[in-house]
């Protein structure tokens, strides 16, 4: 039987993009009651071209995962690894934690992605404004310009870009499609429409690029809150972020408020 050869991937139709966008957060947007261990809120875009997620950044977490698991249906969540339960509790023995920490690196290390992460230090955020919007609307429109603008520069400006969030619930389903509605509709800094399409699925899915981006949500907010301390995660994570021509992140792929 001749073996079936390799098709390269096929590009998209007119009209749709290049790429994917992944969007997961860390903390919550609550500011009635802010906790003080985690007084952040961080919204985190990562952008994605379709071509690397289908040849190198699925089938190399699916590799992973067949290390330690001997299937590739495990989601990998940031909380049940820092805190191993289920079928994270092999993460309680020593040997196999740090031969799982150590892939994971090199995961992360190896992702062909950009980073735009908003941070919103709720304390001080409260204290600013008088009124202040709710931050997942500020970190939606935030993110999404920059993630707009770095799309642009890749020539996929009017070509239409998933981007792709978890469901949390009825209510916070409708408020996310509202924040994001109303910022595509053109109420952002820049002006203007904006070619995205929002893709909500199961928080169950086993989405590869919402996995790799929950991992990286709390690592930048944990160097926000902490900057001198040890985060090897923030280290690796900081080498993804969008940077000006001049290598600048503040503003340009990271944006802490206030």
């Amino acid at each position: 039987m001749s073996s079936v050869p390799h098709t390269p991937f096929e590009p998209p139709p007119p009209g749709f993009g290049d790429y994917l966008v992944f969007v997961d957060e860390s903390g919550d947007h609550e500011l009635s009651k802010i906790d003080p261990q985690y007084p952040v809120f961080v919204l985190l875009f990562c952008v994605i071209r379709k071509e690397d997620y289908v040849t190198q950044v699925c089938p190399s977490l699916q590799r992973f995962k067949f290390e330690f698991w001997g299937h590739d249906e495990i989601v990998l969540h940031e909380h049940e690894i820092r805190k191993p339960h289920g079928h994270f509790l092999l993460l309680l023995q020593k040997t196999l934690r740090d031969r799982f920490l150590a892939g994971l690196s090199e995961q992360m290390k190896k992702l062909p992605a950009t980073v735009v992460a908003v941070v919103i230090d709720k304390p001080a955020y409260v204290s600013r404004y008088h009124k202040p919007v709710s931050p997942y609307d500020y970190a939606m429109e935030t993110g999404l310009e920059r993630v707009f603008r770095h799309l642009e520069g890749l020539g996929q400006d009017g070509k239409v870009t998933p981007v792709i969030v978890e469901r949390r619930g009825r209510r916070e389903d409708d408020e996310l499609e509202l924040a994001f509605r109303r910022v595509c509709d053109g109420t952002n800094a820049l002006r203007k429409a904006l070619p995205f399409e929002l893709v909500m699925i199961p928080k169950a899915s086993n989405s590869t690029g919402l996995q790799l981006t929950d991992l990286m949500a709390r690592p930048v907010g944990i160097h926000h809150l902490r900057p001198n301390q040890p985060n090897h995660a923030y280290e690796i994570i900081q080498t993804k972020i969008r940077r000006s021509p001049e290598g600048k992140i503040e503003g340009w792929g990271l944006k802490c408020l206030p």
